[in-house]
């Protein structure tokens, strides 16, 4: 770890002196792109996150937003907590313990606002399906997010996988969770009170992950898998498991009065924000912090990313109480220092290792001023296949695929909340506390935004909210995760500016405000950059838990709502598979012209009672979605009634819905005005699917092997 030098100046300049070494490698990692978001903050304001729902928006460790009330619809007093993070590199280096730990420290930052955690949702972006060193990659994130989720006893529900050959050198893991608190339980990392004691619960500190915040704002170099490795915490999710329950009681019997969970930077970045957020500064004393490692220095201290530590903020006359329920639960326990009025600092045997200004600290970090190349759309270079290999091609493509071997891990029950698991549009986990059901739905589309950031990113809002939408729910908030390479390439720039303003406008237009996120930037190596990646864990709100199911029944009437292409005839297919799979390109197709209205409309036609299945249409295309739709004992028979068959099944543009009903004319009546509506065909029992033109069949094919092209990952990694 080293200080920038232009860094060191400013330090210097505002210290009046040299730093220690302490100092110098707190402002290193502080400063660092990882925490201070040197390179996107000037573009974060782009983002709406206010709302009459929103309590808690961006810059605490979670956001917090307002259920509405079920008899009133106004904002009521049961919260919901949205988190979302990125641990990138860590799962490059070691899968296993990257994930494991990326779990973890997206459930404590839930803890710090004084929520139990109920739902997790992971995204994850992998290289070509059929490269081994990705299927290695793979299974080791999945296995970590699967051995800590279960073990911690928190429920992964939603969440994607994508392959795409620019995440070989550096995939991605983005994991979000949901917590539930109320007005009386909410904690924030805002110190309140000089006077006050900090203390720390949790795990002892050993030396894993140092240094891990400015390990993740460089990009990957080659050896980065073994001179990496010490900048990779290691997990311990049994302990975790007692310090939810810790957390619980601790809120509970109100003994905390802000909380900062120890995850980049650990104690040095949660307890100098902490007090920074108030205002205040602090005094500790390092060698008072619980180790498990002999002869640990003051830097390794303050700097060590040992996993599974709260540091809480608590008056003086309730410590006693707090070391007792930390014993209870068998957790350490360190009285470090307490909240001042003064600068934060930081002793060690006597000697002072730091002295700053905690706000400084926090945020006076200079923001980059980067050149930015605006990307261009790819010319139009359509490729010539055969319709029925093309529809077996991208069935069978890992990225539309079935994602049943990776959620089938997870253990999507536990808490009894869960009423639509992972495999559907989006999840739905019952909120009994405020009687809502509460949609979730996570994830991006790297083909689409390689194609088109802006474009791109616009439809992955639209998209999530007709996931939510298609379960009967109507958008509530989300947070983002923001995923790009290094920055200082300016075309690489370009492409991360363009994804912040196409999420930003698209989420806006959705009035759903966004509340909070993450951003990561230097998804660099040797391979080059990653595709600009926005992934978005956008959660709605509905009466009930109950939705239509995705799958349709052996009647009724199947319509296609909001399909553009459908009206001229004219199909964009510009980040579609079909493109990918076949060697083409295209433009992006353009978005329904009234995104708010058509995501409202769909939730309303799938809670109708007449509606027999809904499901979203987005990757792969129409033909992916009818395939989806088709079991062993209810198929369909559809027309598609244009002049170029392959455009209409195969692109993929958002913000379209398949809705079977019993009742076509009042669906039709629904859209009327708010987006164009298609009668495709009908529901049939034989279990097969078959497509037609207006000349004829175009093809047709059982469940069955649409079952077995589906599950290629569950084959080939079995």
């Amino acid at each position: 770890m080293s200080l920038a030098d232009s860094d060191r100046e400013l330090v210097v300049e505002e210290l009046g002196r040299e730093p220690t070494p302490a100092e110098a490698a707190l402002f290193e990692n502080l400063w660092s792109e990882h925490c201070a978001y040197r390179s996107s903050r000037p573009l974060l304001s782009a983002f709406d996150s206010e709302g009459e729902r929103v309590v808690v928006g961006p810059g605490d460790d979670a956001a917090v937003v307002a259920l509405p009330d079920p008899e009133t619809g106004e904002s009521g007093d049961t919260y919901v907590t949205l988190g979302i993070e990125s641990h990138n590199h860590p799962s490059y280096v070691d899968p296993f313990d990257g994930a494991a730990t990326g779990v973890g420290g997206i459930v404590r930052d839930t803890l710090s606002m004084g929520a139990y955690p109920i739902a997790l949702a992971d995204s994850l972006y992998f290289g070509e399906f059929d490269r081994e060193h990705s299927r290695y990659l793979l299974e080791g994130v999945v296995e970590g997010i699967s051995h800590y989720g279960n073990c911690i006893g928190v429920p992964t529900v939603a969440g994607s996988v994508d392959f795409h050959p620019d995440y070989e050198g550096n995939p991605l893991v983005n994991v979000a969770c949901v917590g539930l608190t109320d007005e009386e339980r909410l904690v924030t990392a805002v110190a309140q009170e000089p006077g006050n004691k900090l203390v720390l619960v949790g795990n002892a500190t050993g030396r894993d992950g140092l240094g891990g915040a400015s390990f993740a704002s460089e990009d990957l170099a080659e050896d980065a898998e073994t001179e990496d490795r010490p900048a990779v915490q290691v997990g311990d999710p049994y302990a975790e498991k007692l310090l939810i329950e810790a957390n619980e009681v601790l809120v509970e019997e109100s003994l905390v009065e802000s909380a900062r969970d120890l995850g980049a930077a650990g104690l040095g970045g949660a307890s100098s924000e902490l007090v920074a957020k108030g205002g205040l500064g602090a005094e500790i004393e390092l060698e008072r912090v619980h180790q498990r490692e002999p002869n640990m220095n003051a830097l390794e201290i303050l700097l060590a990313e040992s996993q599974e530590r709260m540091c809480y903020e608590v008056e003086p006359g309730n410590v006693d109480r707090v070391r007792e329920i930390a014993e209870r639960f068998d957790l350490g326990c360190s009285v470090i220092g307490e909240v001042t009025d003064g600068n934060y600092t930081c002793t060690f045997n006597g000697d002072t290792v730091v002295d700053v200004d905690a706000e400084f600290l926090g945020e006076g970090a200079p923001m980059n001023d980067l050149p930015a190349e605006e990307p261009t759309q790819p010319e139009t270079d359509l490729p010539d296949a055969d319709l029925e290999e093309v529809f077996e091609t991208v069935v069978s493509s890992p990225n539309t695929a079935s994602k049943r071997w990776v959620y089938r891990q997870y253990d999507h029950e536990v808490g009894v909340r869960t009423s639509v698991g992972p495999g559907d549009d989006a999840a739905i986990v019952a909120i009994r506390e405020a009687e809502t059901g509460l949609a979730i739905s996570s994830g991006a589309a790297p083909n689409w935004t390689s194609t088109a950031p802006y474009e791109g990113a616009r439809a992955i809002a639209l998209e999530n909210a007709t996931n939510v939408a298609a379960k009967g729910a109507t958008p509530l908030a989300a947070v983002d995760c923001l995923n790009g390479g290094n920055p200082e390439k300016p075309d690489v720039y370009g492409g991360f500016t363009a994804i912040v303003d196409g999420l930003a406008e698209m989420c806006a237009e959705l009035s759903t405000p966004v509340v909070g996120g993450n951003v990561s930037l230097y998804n660099d190596s040797v391979a080059g950059p990653i595709p600009p990646t926005p992934t978005l864990a956008l959660v709605g709100t509905k009466a009930g838990y109950d939705a239509p199911p995705l799958s349709v029944e052996p009647e009724g009437t199947l319509l296609l709502a909001g399909d553009r292409g459908l009206e001229d005839d004219e199909f964009r297919l510009g980040g579609s598979e079909f493109l990918a799979q076949f060697d083409g390109s295209d433009r992006f197709p353009a978005l329904p012209e009234e995104p708010a209205a058509l995501v409202e409309t769909v939730a309303d036609v799938a809670n109708a009672g007449s509606t027999l299945a809904v499901h979203d249409v987005s990757h792969g295309g129409l033909a992916v979605a009818l395939a989806e739709m088709i079991t062993e004992t209810a198929g369909l028979e559809v027309t598609v009634p244009v002049d170029d068959p392959t455009g209409a099944l195969f692109h993929e543009q958002p913000g379209r819905a398949l809705i079977q009903t019993d009742d076509p004319d009042a669906v039709r009546e629904a859209f009327d005005g708010v987006a164009p509506i298609r009668e495709l065909g009908t529901a049939t029992a034989d279990g097969r699917l078959t497509v037609r033109d207006a000349d004829g069949e175009l093809f047709g094919v059982d469940a069955a092997a649409v079952a077995d092209w589906r599950a290629i990952i569950e084959r080939e990694l079995r």
